[in-house]
């Protein structure tokens, strides 16, 4: 009995070590990753800031606004028309 606890034992213990060799290397993969991205972010960052001062954006006119309806009379007019239709009491 104190055999097959011994190999639970010693199975139990490599599986251990396993697991923290393969989070060592997850941990690297993941590490070299995430510099890789950085690096590529700031390169990216570099060329977009360089041709941003070659060429700085050109600024557009404000939109024109589409040509509707003229108001042709006054406030008072447009209530008075109001209430001879009935419109308001």
């Amino acid at each position: 009995m104190a055999e097959k606890s011994q190999k639970h034992e010693a199975k139990a213990q490599f599986a251990r070590l396993q697991r923290a060799n393969d989070a060592k290397k997850a941990a690297s993969e993941y590490e070299s990753a995430a510099a890789a991205l950085r690096a590529k972010t700031a390169r990216l960052k570099a060329l977009r800031l360089a041709r941003d001062a070659a060429a700085p954006p050109q600024v557009q006119a404000a939109p024109q606004r589409k040509a509707g309806k003229k108001s042709t009379g006054s406030l008072s007019d447009w209530l008075a028309g109001e209430a001879k239709e009935g419109r308001r009491g």
